[in-house]
């Protein structure tokens, strides 16, 4: 047994964990860096582990830096065959060895170590003079010198032949053995097949019967060719997915390749990719520290560090401490109590002003309240975007247009700190009723370069007010008195990775929910399933109803924000052919929505778009007597 073997089994299951737990963010590219510090594209970049340690040990470093997770060795050609090519076969161990060592140099403890495993840039049986048991040959020799160099995983990536692909793989279960992450990745064309026409369905089931823990899409035409095809494999793998695009196709200018899609495009992919179930997320040809970087904060705002924040309420020495009675949901607020005695209820959301002038807010809340809807609901810095205090918003409405508010809490601008302060000032100040939420990363609006803080996610911020309103602090300690906060969270009934929704859901139930409104909502069969499953939680669901303005609104809806729109209700947006008529038709659509629903839901949040007021109360009007 090598020195090496006890590390690699130790971070190999270590990467498992991480796995399960939490998204994990990779490097971008090596050949696109070190064409960027002017080695010549002719040149074999993986010999430079030799000639050139301190430039390629820089650009794993600036990876390392951006907040990669793994940082692959630049070995990606360092098989016989390609090496070969250069006159350089004779030195692939120390090859390699090196690729190994300077990864491992620039990670420390912070980042895994990952053996990149290319083609052999050559054809293989059937088409090609090279066996199978030869391919299996050069990929098991690479392989070998990279587990005996001490990698954390291997990752065979690039491959657009499922033959080659099997030959890699199972060549290097058999080097590495099975205790080894095996993470394998095909490359695709525009509609999603291999370069033979291999169908995404009929690649993803043969890489199910593989022995690998990640399978996924890298390189390939742009992030947008590779979150379709994720998208497509999603369904059908319960294999853990990755997806490594590249930054779009190249363009020369100049005599230089110049990839185009800033790492501002490839950040708002990133979440796209998550929300379709990714697990491993990085960069491929084109991307650099900066995309990478980018992408680690969208990450991050999906999946801060802390996700479910408790309370330790014994401590080695100490007395338990006492919780006190939490005030019953009936007793902490007028909609509490309609939610306790099973009534359908009606929120309008109205943002809060970009100024201090609020008039126009507190005149649509006195319309709403005269209209017969029960509550404002008022979102916290929607979009990233600022705006009035979200709690003084909820403040002036609550007392100048008497109707009661819902505050939207998120966690992006707060420490737990500032958290606990400001809903103990919620309470105070009379705002009893939250919705818990993550929060827009700064990203999404006017001030990019924003610092976003995230201490804890919507799961966390759940616990903390939980915590408050049974008389502890977020360390345990009692305060002597309690918060009676409504708790409410949020759900997303067309989730594209329904499970990790669900577990999610999950657990701010167990974290203190107590009702839940859901994402906007425009397919009843997606709503329907998603109550079926969540049904043993016995919790009131309060749907999101949103009166579509314009085709354009419909196409943003489905497109950037991931909510499906149904053909039909495209196609009726589609036929309006003036403003005029694509309102009337939005909000036609909006009351036949939550007409559908009202058997399903006990209640509804309709959205008022760009203000308009009258289109969310002409859409509770057909809820009827309530």
């Amino acid at each position: 047994m090598t020195a090496a073997e006890p590390i690699t089994l130790t971070r190999a299951g270590e990467f498992r964990e991480k796995l399960q737990s939490k998204i994990i963010v990779a490097d971008g590219a090596m050949g696109t860096m070190l064409y960027a510090k002017g080695i010549f594209i002719n040149r074999c970049f993986d010999e430079l582990n030799l000639s050139s340690p301190q430039l390629v040990k820089e650009i794993h470093q600036e990876y390392a830096r951006a907040g990669a997770e793994v940082l692959e060795t630049n070995t990606f050609g360092g098989n016989r065959v390609r090496l070969g090519a250069f006159g350089f076969a004779e030195k692939l161990r120390a090859i390699n060895e090196a690729g190994v060592r300077l990864a491992r140099e620039a990670a420390g403890t912070r980042a895994f170590v990952a053996g990149a495993i290319g083609p052999l840039g050559t054809q293989i049986e059937p088409l090609g003079p090279m066996s199978f048991a030869e391919a299996r040959a050069v990929f098991r020799e690479q392989a070998h010198a990279l587990v005996a160099a001490g990698v954390d995983l291997l990752v065979i990536e690039t491959f657009y032949d499922l033959n080659e692909l099997r030959e890699a793989i199972l060549a290097a279960r058999e080097a590495a053995g099975n205790e080894m992450v095996i993470i394998a990745q095909v490359t695709v064309n525009d509609d999603g097949s291999l370069r033979d026409g291999t169908s995404t369905d009929t690649f993803t089931r043969r890489m199910n019967e593989w022995p690998v823990d990640v399978i996924g899409v890298n390189c390939s035409a742009g992030p947008k060719v590779v979150l379709e095809t994720v998208e497509q494999m999603a369904p059908i793998t319960k294999t853990p997915l990755s997806a490594m695009p590249n930054a779009g196709q190249p363009a020369t200018v100049e005599g230089r390749n110049i990839y185009l899609c800033s790492p501002e495009y490839m950040a708002q992919y990133a979440r796209r990719f998550l929300q379709a179930g990714v697990r491993v997320i990085g960069g491929c040809c084109g991307t650099t520290p900066e995309h990478i970087k980018l992408i680690c904060s969208e990450v991050r705002s999906l999946q801060p560090v802390q996700h479910r924040t408790t309370v330790t309420a014994v401590e080695d020495g100490k007395p338990e401490v006492k919780r006190l009675r939490k005030v019953a949901v009936a007793e902490k607020s007028q909609l509490g109590r309609k939610l306790a005695d099973g009534k359908f209820v009606a929120f309008v959301e109205i943002l809060p002003p970009r100024g201090v002038d609020a008039s126009k807010e507190i005149a649509g809340a006195r319309l709403c309240k005269d209209n017969g809807i029960d509550c404002i609901n008022v979102p916290d810095g929607p979009r990233a975007s600022a705006r009035l205090s979200a709690q003084v918003t909820c403040q002036l409405i609550q007392q100048q247009a008497g109707i009661e508010a819902v505050l939207h809490f998120c966690c992006r601008d707060r420490n737990i700190l500032s958290i606990q302060s400001e809903l103990l000032g919620a309470h105070t100040a009379g705002v009893r009723n939250l919705i818990c939420i993550t929060g827009d990363p700064p990203r999404m609006g006017t001030y990019p370069d924003a610092t976003a803080v995230f201490d804890v996610d919507s799961i966390g911020l759940t616990n903390i007010v939980n915590n408050l309103n049974q008389g502890l602090d977020i360390g345990g300690n009692p305060m002597g008195s309690q918060t009676g906060l409504l708790i409410g969270v949020g759900a997303n009934p067309g989730a594209l990775n329904m499970d990790e929704e669900l577990r999610r859901f999950a657990w701010k139930v167990e974290a203190g929910a107590e009702y839940v409104v859901t994402q906007p909502v425009f397919d009843l069969d997606l709503l329907a399933a998603f109550l079926r499953r969540v049904e043993q939680y016995k919790l009131p669901v309060i749907a999101g109803i949103w009166p579509l303005t314009s085709y354009r609104n419909a196409e943003f809806m489905a497109n950037e924000l991931r909510v499906p729109v149904p053909e039909q209700y495209m196609e009726r947006m589609r036929r309006a052919d003036n403003a005029e008529k694509a309102r009337a038709e939005g909000t036609a659509i909006g009351q036949e929505m939550a007409q559908r629903s009202r058997s399903m839901v006990q209640g509804v949040q309709l959205s008022a778009p760009f203000g308009r007021y009258e289109m969310a109360i002409q859409v509770a009007e057909a809820l009827g007597e309530r």
